[in-house]
C-alpha cells in the first residue's frame, strides 16, 4: 500500500505540473488576440482538481513516509507555483524521503537447486 501512495503521489505531482502548463497556455490563448476561453474553461477544472489530489496525496505520504511538518509544509506550499510540484519531487526523491531499498527489509538470497 505504501509503494503504491508512493507512485500516485509522483504521478499527481508530475500530472499537476502538466496541468499548470495546459491552463498557462489557456490563459495565453484567452488574453491574447483570439480571446477564446475554451482552454481556460477545460483546463481550470482539471488543474483545480489535480492541485486538490496532489494536496490529498502530500498528507498522505507524508505521513507514510514520516516527512516534518516543514517538509509537508513546503510540498504543499509547491503547488502554488508552476512545476513546483515537480522540483519537490526530485529534491524528495534524492534525499530518500519517498522511500529507498533501505526501507524495506533485505531478504537473503534463496538457494538454487
Amino acid at each position: 500500500m505504501r509503494d503504491v501512495v508512493t507512485r500516485l503521489f509522483v504521478v499527481a505531482a508530475i500530472a499537476e505540473a502538466g496541468s499548470w502548463l495546459a491552463l498557462l497556455v489557456g490563459m495565453a490563448v484567452k488574453y491574447g488576440p483570439p480571446g477564446n476561453e475554451i482552454g481556460v474553461q477545460i483546463f481550470g477544472p482539471i488543474h483545480g482538481a489535480l492541485f486538490v489530489v496532489y494536496g490529498l496525496l502530500v498528507l498522505a505520504v507524508a505521513r507514510l513516509h514520516r516527512w516534518s511538518l516543514l517538509a509537508t509544509g513546503v510540498a504543499l506550499a509547491c503547488a502554488v507555483p508552476p512545476f513546483a510540484t515537480i522540483v519537490f519531487e526530485r529534491w524528495a526523491a534524492r534525499r530518500g524521503m519517498l522511500g529507498t531499498s533501505a526501507d524495506t527489509p533485505q531478504r537473503a538470497p534463496t538457494p538454487v537447486g
